[in-house]
């Protein structure tokens, strides 16, 4: 929760190769003093079953700057190898040849805060792109 001398963050993912949720992916936070600062990291989650990461630690006061590192790979390999398992117990002609490859194996938006303002960043995700915007 942002305070008078805080902001806060939130995020989501949503997986728009599938349309739904993107859950277990893990999600680090860090926050710096202005843009010549050094990155400190303060803690990480994972996105849960409605993609959403609704525990992520608080920024310390003086925040300028955050850098939100998102590691998709885990995500997209896991997905994939249950696509596998799955086409296995499909007719031949449904089964895929193989993985589906990840351009992007992880995310790191980084973006300038203010005092007093929640900043809920979602990602837009698949495999071979994403997009990001702030949200409300």
């Amino acid at each position: 929760m942002s305070t008078s001398t805080t902001a806060s963050v939130s995020t989501h993912i949503l997986d728009t190769s599938i349309g739904r949720p993107a859950a277990g992916v893990a999600v680090h936070l860090s926050a710096r003093h202005g843009r010549s600062e050094d990155w400190r990291a303060l803690g990480g989650s994972a996105t849960d079953a409605d993609g959403r990461c609704k525990d992520l630690p608080e920024l310390p006061e003086g925040t300028t700057h955050v850098r939100l590192d998102f590691a998709v790979e885990p995500y997209f390999e896991e997905r994939s190898a249950k696509k596998q398992a799955d086409a296995q117990q499909d007719a031949p002609a449904n089964r895929d040849s193989g993985a589906q490859p990840v351009f992007f194996p992880e995310v790191a938006i980084t973006f300038a805060v203010v005092p007093g303002e929640h900043y809920h960043v979602p990602l837009l995700l698949n495999p071979f792109g994403y997009s990001v915007y702030r949200g409300s």
